[in-house]
This record gives C-alpha cells, structure tokens and sequence, in this order.
C-alpha cells in the first residue's frame, strides 16, 4: 500500500474506531466482544482499502463489516459461555444526579434482551441514526425487513419493565 493510501488508511481509523467499537458494544453488550469485533473489521477493511476508497464507500462499509463481524460472533458464542456483569461500567460519582449512568446501564441491558437481528437495527437506526435504506444495506437485508424488525423491537422495548420510567429520555412511549 502507498504511503499516502496507508496515512488515509490511519486517519479513518483515528477518527472512526471509537464509533464503530460503540455500535459493536451495543449489537452484542461486551465491550471485549465489541474491541474484537472492531478490530477485525479493520484488518478485513486494510486488506481492501484500495478498492473501497476509490469506490467511495468507506463508511458504509466500514459499519457493514463491524455490524456482520459483531453477529457473526454472537452466532458463534459457546453456549456455555455466561456473560456475567459488566466489569467495565464504572460507578460515577455521587454528582450523577440525573442517573445518565444508571440509565445508560438499564437501556443497555434492555437491548441485549432483544434478538441480534433487532437489537442490530434499532442500534443503527436510533443510535447510529441511519435511514431504512442505510440500515439496510449494513444488514444485507430489505428496507421492508429493517421496519418489520424494528418495529417488533420498539413493541419489546416498550413493554420492558425496567424502561418505563425512561420512557422520555429513549423517546419510547410506553
């Protein structure tokens, strides 16, 4: 790869690994599973940078390979194997006053409760705020496919015990 490529190479992933490595973690919870997930997509996207830079879709494909690496390893996951806790989630201190923390933990923990397929399309279409279409295509499934998902998703949510007191900061009605 030239150098020139390679430095574009590095700056996209400078200015784009932290987000794709957070819709990692919220497709499958784990933020150890979702450093994985992120850094395969980045070594399947060195190895064709040439190619999707020239074509222009670096972003696009950069999400559809993380969010296909993500499920591929959740389909993967040894069915004895229990995640247990989040080890990552730091208390914060006291001056949380609005519980941003403690919500952040509740809605996290009410997504990984969804299937992966929904989980994935709310993620990319509430929190990535992709359109049907981009959703879509970082899928590889119909615009119609990512409705019907989502919307059985938002039923779920909804109906989620733990949010209904969240529900005008997730913009869920319940």
């Amino acid at each position: 790869m030239k150098a020139e490529t390679e430095q574009d190479y590095v700056d996209f992933v400078t200015h784009h690994a932290n987000s794709l490595c957070r819709t990692a973690y919220l497709l499958c919870g784990d933020w150890r599973r979702a450093e994985d997930a992120t850094q395969e997509a980045l070594i399947r996207m060195y190895r064709v940078w040439g190619r999707i830079q020239r074509k222009g879709v670096v972003a696009a494909y950069a999400r559809k390979v993380v969010v296909s690496t993500t499920l591929d390893g959740l389909r993967r996951k040894s069915s004895q194997e229990v995640v247990t806790g989040n080890e990552y989630f730091v208390n914060e201190p006291d001056s949380d006053a609005l519980g941003v923390v403690e919500n952040r933990m509740v809605i996290t923990a009410a997504l990984a409760e969804l299937p992966p397929r929904q989980r994935a399309c709310v993620v990319l279409r509430y929190f990535d705020e992709l359109s049907v279409e981009e959703t879509a295509a970082a899928l590889d499934c119909r615009p119609g496919t990512v409705k019907s998902q989502t919307m059985r998703a938002l039923e779920k949510l909804r109906a989620h015990p733990a949010l209904a007191d969240l529900s005008d900061l997730i913009g869920v009605q319940a």
